[in-house]
């Protein structure tokens, strides 16, 4: 068994290094994946094959090349473009529920239920607030973000969509696509925005 799923792990990763799609795929690799990982709960199989974006951002050397920057530029205006405003029209909702969201690492495991909201995990990769003593270092630290940059409708629209998708902006994104994927409700990724932009965010002061 063990020795089936380092198989299985070194072919999807040739799979994504080469930029391969599920549907492009090898029939015998694709094969072998799918009889080698189960669906389970809410962790369906078709999270092992990369999308368009994934697999291009696994090939840095065809990712480098003219035609590969071609694609990254079409596929990252394709990701802005698909992103939806707040269906109300209101950016921004309370600070306090988003400081919860991005504090919460639940979610997205074959163990939980869609009845539970997932959470950002948002310290795993930001220093949020000052108060907070363990955080990761993979994004900029978002201390003072909006007493830096304002709430002008180029920020507020800017930091909707970098929640939603930073791949509209960075095609090869650490950040999870929290839309596009559905980690996260509508409503909490107001309730970010408002932890982000809210002057009375600890965010802020």
């Amino acid at each position: 068994m063990i020795k089936k799923m380092t198989l299985a792990m070194g072919a999807l990763a040739l799979a994504s290094s080469f930029g391969v799609a599920a549907q492009q795929m090898d029939p015998a690799l694709k094969a072998m994946l799918d009889s080698s990982f189960e669906a389970k709960g809410i962790a369906k199989k078709d999270r092992i094959y990369p999308d368009e974006v994934q697999a291009l951002c696994s090939d840095q050397a065809y990712f480098n090349s003219p035609e590969g920057q071609k694609k990254a530029i079409a596929l990252q205006e394709a990701q802005l473009k698909a992103i939806k405003p707040p269906s109300d029209g209101k950016y921004l909702g309370d600070w306090k529920a988003g400081e919860k969201v991005a504090q919460s690492g639940r979610g997205m495991t074959w163990r939980d239920s869609l009845d539970k909201p997932n959470g950002g995990s948002c310290y795993n990769c930001h220093q949020v607030t000052k108060e907070e003593i363990s955080y990761g270092t993979i994004g900029p630290s978002l201390l003072g973000y909006g007493k830096l940059r304002g709430n002008s409708k180029e920020i507020i629209e800017y930091t909707w969509n970098r929640i939603n998708n930073s791949k509209a902006y960075n095609l090869c994104s650490n950040m999870p696509r929290f839309a596009h994927f559905n980690i996260l409700t509508e409503q909490q990724i107001k309730d970010v925005m408002a932890l982000l932009l809210d002057p009375n965010s600890p965010v802020n002061q």
